[in-house]
């Protein structure tokens, strides 16, 4: 694949075969695409779909999020992972609100002065929503770019510049086609040239690099798979999980009990909750989500948090 040569062939294939995603629809604004964009990170679209239509009916626009509590974000957030993107959204929205006048900016310099927006959610939201003509590169973008066009299994480490240069040399210089076209390779990434099995019978590509090269295999050291049982991660869930469903503060107990056998590693995810800004410890002891504590102490060391 090279720059013209597959082209047509992609974009009629995505008009004819593109997901029904909500945040695809006509009338979905800059902000909506924006939540979207950070809730995609590291989540699967069958778990954020639902999430982000509650979403944009209850925060359409960033000041109605900005009037709303960061204890009530995260609440909403439920079991999406990574709350920390809950609270960088909630920041977002303040700053949306007070400096621009509720609108997101369609410019991706001005996209990157956003709390929490980095390169690529930047590069997307001005291509999706306001049909920049800007490489927008994920992993699957990656993946089908080292097989169509460099003749590899996988993409091996990022490179910001090599990859953005790569999607940069395939759009069209048209720029709703250029937008369509970086929509498209991500599409082809994540249901056709997938990592686990590429489905070449689909594909809509005239030629690809890696097929005429007989799909020589990965060279890359297998990944690890991430494990979630009986990690920090999962222990902070538990703990986050007991203060979602709190209609105030709680006491020490309510969180000790949820991972009694692990005394250290309790403390350690409680601790690094505080750190992280997602709860509240106040004067009295008590716990509570962000924004949501009568009197929020300053985070403390688990040798020193109230037991």
């Amino acid at each position: 694949m090279s720059k013209g040569n597959g082209t047509e062939e992609l974009l009629e294939w995505y008009r004819g075969n593109a997901r029904d995603l909500p945040w695809r629809r006509p009338g979905v604004t800059g902000w909506q695409i924006l939540m979207s964009e950070v809730m995609l990170q590291q989540t699967p679209v069958s778990r954020v779909a639902p999430i982000w239509e509650q979403w944009v009916a209850r925060w359409p626009v960033p000041s109605a999020m900005a009037a709303s509590s960061q204890g009530e974000v995260l609440r909403a957030w439920g079991k999406l992972g990574y709350p920390r993107r809950a609270l960088r959204l909630h920041e977002c929205a303040r700053v949306l609100a007070a400096e621009f006048d509720d609108v997101v900016p369609a410019d991706v310099d001005a996209l990157l002065t956003l709390p929490g927006v980095g390169a690529y959610t930047a590069r997307a939201v001005a291509c999706f929503c306001y049909g920049a003509r800007v490489p927008v590169v994920d992993t699957n973008v990656r993946r089908v770019v080292a097989r169509a066009v460099h003749g590899l299994a996988d993409a091996g480490n990022p490179s910001t510049t090599r990859d953005l240069a790569d999607v940069e040399a395939l759009l069209p210089t048209d720029m709703a086609r250029a937008a369509t076209m970086s929509a498209a390779l991500m599409e082809l990434g994540a249901v056709i040239c997938t990592a686990r099995a590429a489905d070449c019978a689909r594909c809509p590509l005239p030629d690809c690099a890696w097929v005429d090269a007989g799909k020589p295999p990965s060279t890359a050291a297998p990944k690890k798979v991430q494990k979630f049982e009986g990690t920090d991660r999962q222990v902070r869930g538990k703990l986050l999980d007991v203060l979602r469903a709190a209609s105030a503060a709680v006491e020490r107990a309510r969180l000790d009990i949820v991972w009694s056998h692990d005394p250290a590693q309790r403390d350690r995810a409680l601790d690094s909750l505080l750190v992280d800004g997602l709860i509240e410890q106040t004067e009295d002891g008590l716990f509570a989500l962000a924004g949501e504590g009568a009197q929020p102490s300053p985070p403390r060391n688990s040798s020193t948090a109230t037991r």
